[in-house]
């Protein structure tokens, strides 16, 4: 069986003039965590965007278990963008988790996260409330299920946030800074869960700033800087021993002092 999961080639993004993304290039191994680092305005949302089209790439191809994300090939043996109706049963096997939470205030925790799978049809709504009971267990919020998004704390809100992106069951999963919308205080707990999540094997691509959580957790670390790929490897080898200047200089910036990483409580 094919070890590699997902394979992003030559991917490009443009705003018009503007290069956001220069040939970025990389392949992610089944049950593999893999930190994607760098300064701000290096790309590094701009590019887990793009892997489950939330941005349409401007070249490259993106591939997941053998499957090319967002384009199909017409009759005459062209490509072309899948609409956004094509587009769902993909987006549907890669999980997202935002820097916001984006929940709907109306509804309780658990309708939240079994509201995908009901409108779907994918499970019946028995079935759905199941699993999302499962998956706020998973992030230690089962006795949360009832309650309203606005009765939580935001590092609560973002892990109800990772139920609903679980309940996909997705092959992939996403996250986009997933606590820099956070008060510090708050910050180990949803730490905790995504650790949780690696040590399960989880197949997911993180964007983040926590550089000692990227090095201890992620299993390889990418650093980007101006649309490039300028150094990647073994989480370790990148933080502790970066080979390029370009690298020692944002380590030796930001320092390795992320937050304390704690279990959810």
């Amino acid at each position: 069986m094919n070890d590699i999961l997902l394979t992003v080639k030559g991917l490009k993004k443009s705003y018009g003039a503007v290069e956001v993304l220069k040939d970025i290039s990389f392949d992610l191994r089944r049950g593999e965590t893999l930190s994607l680092i760098g300064p701000s305005g290096s790309g590094k949302s701009t590019c887990l965007r793009c892997v489950n089209y939330l941005e349409k790439p401007s070249g490259g191809e993106i591939v997941l278990e053998g499957e090319h994300i967002g384009r199909v090939r017409t009759g005459d043996g062209r490509e072309r963008t899948m609409t956004d109706r094509e587009l769902a049963p993909q987006r549907s096997e890669i999980g997202m988790v935002f820097q916001l939470f984006y929940l709907w205030p109306h509804l309780t925790v658990r309708d939240n996260v079994a509201l995908a799978s009901i409108k779907s049809g994918r499970l019946s709504k028995a079935e759905a409330y199941e699993l999302a009971e499962a998956m706020l267990e998973k992030v230690h919020l089962r006795h949360k299920a009832h309650e309203y998004p606005e009765r939580l704390s935001g590092g609560q809100q973002q892990r109800v946030a990772i139920a609903r992106a679980l309940a996909q069951q997705p092959k992939l999963i996403l996250f986009d800074e997933p606590t820099s919308a956070l008060d510090p205080e708050l910050v180990g707990e949803v730490l905790g869960v995504i650790r949780e999540l690696a040590e399960e094997g989880r197949s997911m691509i993180l964007v983040t700033h926590e550089i000692r959580f990227a090095r201890d957790v992620g299993d390889r670390v990418i650093f980007m800087d101006g649309g490039v790929i300028v150094e990647q490897g073994p989480a370790a080898d990148v933080i502790n021993h970066p080979a390029k200047e370009r690298t020692r200089a944002f380590l030796g910036q930001v320092g390795h002092g992320a937050s304390s990483i704690v279990r959810a409580a």
